[in-house]
């Protein structure tokens, strides 16, 4: 088994292609060329500095340093779904949220997979841990965004209808059972989307990387197949932890819609 070996100045050529959007928006007056080269120049340090930190970690197999690396990815995740959201939880809220329902739906998909599929020695290897998470993290993050965004703004538009339920004495759960049917849709719907498309519109990126690293493609499709289903059930939990609990902190025990607690809308 054989693969193509790059050296630094064999992406020269290809980085080109990003200075012809950043001319072509210069020239259509797009105003995106400052944005498209800080984007290419945070590419760039970041896979760097991920690539020398991973070597690090696969020569340590240490299961501290995995441990510390997943941390630090899952508080990023929850970084960016706070970010994401129009209407968001305040403060703390918000962060724990999110980092609590990756942490659940990710760590729990991630460590099912190694102990009971691919089972490498040991079974926290970084080199199968970190890589794993990591796509499943990306997938779940998406859907637990979405999910909550979809929650946040549907109740508020909905208020006057949750009111009127909890009014003729429904539940929190009864009243807010509609908007949070649509909360899942949402966050169902990008991996749905990917399942139904993968294959024949996109060779995705883990099957690519194998083929040019030189496994057959049927032994690339059935480790697709893994990670798919993977990514599906790391979707579906955290995208439902988000979104239930996002609906048990913005109702309380006295059946009460609690608006309040949404913090003045985000313009990101």
């Amino acid at each position: 088994m054989t693969y193509i070996q790059l050296a630094y100045g064999d992406l020269i050529v290809p980085a080109l292609l990003v200075v012809m959007d950043g001319a072509l928006s210069i020239v259509l007056r797009l105003k995106l060329e400052r944005q498209l080269a800080i984007a290419a120049l945070r590419m760039v340090l970041q896979l760097v500095l991920v690539g020398y930190v991973l070597t690090f970690l696969f020569a340590a197999v240490s299961p501290l340093w995995t441990a510390l690396t997943a941390f630090i990815m899952v508080l990023f995740a929850s970084r960016e779904i706070v970010a994401r959201q129009k209407r968001r939880l305040p403060g703390i809220l918000s962060y724990g949220l999110g980092a609590g329902c990756t942490l659940l739906a990710a760590g729990t998909v991630t460590i099912f997979a190694l102990l009971t599929e691919l089972r490498p020695d040991p079974w926290y290897h970084p080199r199968y841990a970190l890589p794993l998470l990591g796509m499943i993290l990306g997938n779940t993050m998406t859907g637990i965004s979405l999910g909550l965004d979809v929650l946040t703004n549907g109740l508020v538009r909905e208020r006057a209808a949750v009111e009127a339920c909890l009014a003729l004495g429904g539940t929190r759960y009864q009243a807010v059972l509609p908007v949070i049917r649509d909360a899942l849709r949402s966050g169902f719907m990008p991996i749905i989307n990917s399942m139904a498309a993968i294959g024949l519109v996109s060779l995705p990126g883990m099957m690519t990387g194998q083929i040019l690293a030189g496994v057959e493609p049927v032994d690339a499709a059935k480790y697709q197949l893994l990670i798919m289903f993977l990514i599906a059930g790391g979707t579906g939990l955290g995208t439902l932890a988000a979104v239930l609990g996002g609906a048990h902190l913005l109702t309380d025990h006295r059946h009460r819609l609690r608006l309040e607690r949404i913090a003045a809308e985000s313009s990101v």
